[in-house]
């Protein structure tokens, strides 16, 4: 298996999200939504990168070494929550943004660390702290490589205390589907399933609606042991340049809204008992994932079907630092269309559905390829 943690990572303050007003579906689009699906099943691909850095072959440390804490260092497990999303997508030019997103520089920057940069250990960060949050602003991403010091646990944690990074919950922390390497290293473990092989496993700056961290910070300790191991990078103004200009604005305009799990209900069951079952379930899984949640049923055009949907929102965001509008959504990942075409081990109750807000439909799948591509 492949281990790999994440450090989420936060800089400044935010505000609140106001959802958009719910406009409800009709039977007719519902049962549309439905007969629009294959009836054979799709053929599954793993996704695919427009890019591929070369393969340095660098050895790491075994489990044992990388694993190990300095207990002398600051417990770090009492973080903080993860902040509120700083929602800022009011009035953008989708055509300007989109021209500026597309003369930004290759993203990410690689920086390769020479023997004069090991040699200094974690005060190479603290020297170059300045430059290398300035071309994090720039570039989006930097990637380190050949560094030794992040080898392991204790050192990827000096590199981000050199550059004053502070450490943050994981917007999904109360889900309990986020699990620590080491909590008190503020390092949580993102993958480590056979379920999830092939699949897009959450190696982003974790966002939801509700919550998202500025900054992230990934390390990979060791190769996957059965194969792939692959990271995508994706950079949101590049996304946005690149994306049609039709469906940049279709998209903006219109929001989405992404529904996060699912509970399929005898569709014969009277009303009443269906209201009383969506009453327990908001109750029970809104609070568990700490987003803004709305029941509804037959949202995705299958009888009896529970959907957990999120509130409305843009596809389109400003950076909170930068104020340049990015792509800033995960309907690469979420969108049922592109899951059903690519190898995906998840259990039915947690699929995902993407939909136009105003309308409350699934994307098309022509949509969804162009959010692919």
């Amino acid at each position: 298996m492949m281990r790999i943690a994440a450090l989420a990572t936060v800089v400044g303050g935010a505000s609140a999200f106001a959802p958009s007003q719910l406009v409800r579906r009709t039977a007719a689009s519902a049962l549309h939504s439905t007969l629009e699906r294959e009836e054979t099943a799709p053929t599954r691909v793993a996704p695919d990168a427009g890019w591929e850095p070369e393969w340095e072959g660098r050895t790491g440390l075994s489990p044992d070494e990388f694993m190990k804490s300095d207990m002398d260092s600051d417990d770090l497990s009492g973080m903080w929550e993860c902040p509120l999303t700083r929602w800022d997508s009011e009035g953008i030019d989708v055509e300007k943004a989109q021209a500026e997103g597309a003369k930004q520089p290759h993203c990410p920057l690689e920086m390769k660390a020479s023997d004069a940069d090991n040699a200094m250990g974690a005060e190479y960060f603290s020297k170059n702290k300045e430059q290398i949050r300035a071309d994090l602003l720039k570039y989006g991403a930097i990637w380190f490589r050949g560094f030794d010091l992040m080898k392991s646990v204790s050192g990827n944690r000096e590199m981000h205390e050199a550059l004053g990074l502070d450490p943050c919950l994981d917007p999904l922390h109360s889900s309990g589907l986020r699990k620590f390497a080491s909590e008190r290293d503020a390092l949580y473990e993102e993958v480590n399933k056979p379920s999830l092989r092939q699949h897009y496993i959450g190696l982003h700056n974790e966002s939801t609606a509700k919550r998202t961290a500025a900054y992230a910070a990934f390390v990979c300790f060791q190769r996957a042991t059965e194969g792939g191991g692959r990271f995508l990078v994706a950079d949101g103004a590049a996304i946005l340049g690149e994306l049609s200009p039709e469906l940049a604005k279709k998209l903006y305009e219109r929001k989405i809204r992404i529904s996060v799990s699912n509970l399929d209900i005898p569709p014969s069951f009277p009303g009443p008992i269906k209201e009383g079952i969506k009453g327990l379930v908001d109750a029970a899984v809104a609070p568990k994932f700490d987003m803004d949640l709305e029941m509804i049923y037959e949202a995705d055009g299958k009888p009896g079907r529970l959907q957990a949907v999120e509130t409305a929102e843009s596809p389109i965001n400003r950076h909170p630092v930068t104020g340049m509008p990015v792509w800033f959504s995960n309907i690469h990942n979420h969108a049922r269309k592109l899951r059903d075409r690519r190898p995906c081990g998840v259990p039915e109750v947690g699929m995902t559905e993407v939909f136009y807000a105003d309308t409350m439909e699934p994307l098309s799948l022509e949509d969804c390829n162009e959010v692919k591509r």
